[in-house]
């Protein structure tokens, strides 16, 4: 899996983002698995995620976690979005306990997501590299929208609604933290850090101008 891979920005401002989820594998443990993800989810719960979610069911920022946790099914993917490496570490300890079997996937910081992965006991079996964006990047959109939008791995988050709730912010229609909460609802799996875009939209604000 490498849709959490392509987050952007210095290291500095990654180092608050750390996503975390499982899932199980077609035709070989997929059967019954519902109930694993679900436990998955709950004991994310502990840690206080930023976010959470189920690809089949939607995230934090649309419902109560209770319900993503109750609809969680065989064939879900199921998220959790961390602040700080201690969480991870302490989540990582309880699921390497809990013995679930289904596969679990950790992106961050690589140095910072092998000290927590060693916390908890464990090695890892596989590790991804983002090797960044080729082609035409003219056509992108700025670098400080570009590390807001790609925290949404399927692309659901849109350089368009990030100028949105900029505008809506130097207008005075939304807080910072009431635009973040907002673009990270169509991020349906939960792997969108508001906590993170709260931050890059409160200094994008700082240089965005308003255009009649």
């Amino acid at each position: 899996m490498s849709h959490t891979l392509h987050r952007r920005g210095p290291a500095e401002t990654l180092e608050g983002d750390y996503v975390v989820f499982s899932m199980s594998a077609k035709g070989i443990n997929e059967r019954g698995s519902s109930e694993k993800l679900a436990r998955f989810l709950e004991i994310a719960a502990r840690y206080a995620p930023v976010n959470m979610g189920d690809m089949k069911t939607g995230n934090a920022m649309r419902m109560p976690p209770a319900e993503i946790v109750s609809a969680a099914q065989d064939t879900s993917i199921v998220h959790a979005v961390f602040a700080d490496p201690a969480s991870v570490a302490g989540f990582l300890t309880d699921l390497a306990g809990a013995g679930l079997g289904t596969s679990v996937i950790v992106s961050g910081l690589f140095g910072q997501v092998s000290q927590c992965i060693h916390a908890a006991g464990l090695a890892p079996h596989t590790i991804e590299h983002s090797l960044g964006f080729k082609g035409d990047l003219q056509r992108l959109p700025p670098e400080g929208v570009l590390r807001v939008t790609t925290m949404c791995g399927h692309g659901m988050v849109s350089a368009a609604l990030v100028r949105r709730v900029l505008h809506d912010i130097k207008r005075g229609r939304r807080t910072v933290a009431e635009a973040a909460a907002y673009i990270a609802r169509p991020c349906e799996c939960g792997v969108f850090n508001p906590l993170r875009a709260g931050r890059m939209l409160a200094d994008l604000a700082t240089a965005y101008t308003l255009r009649q």
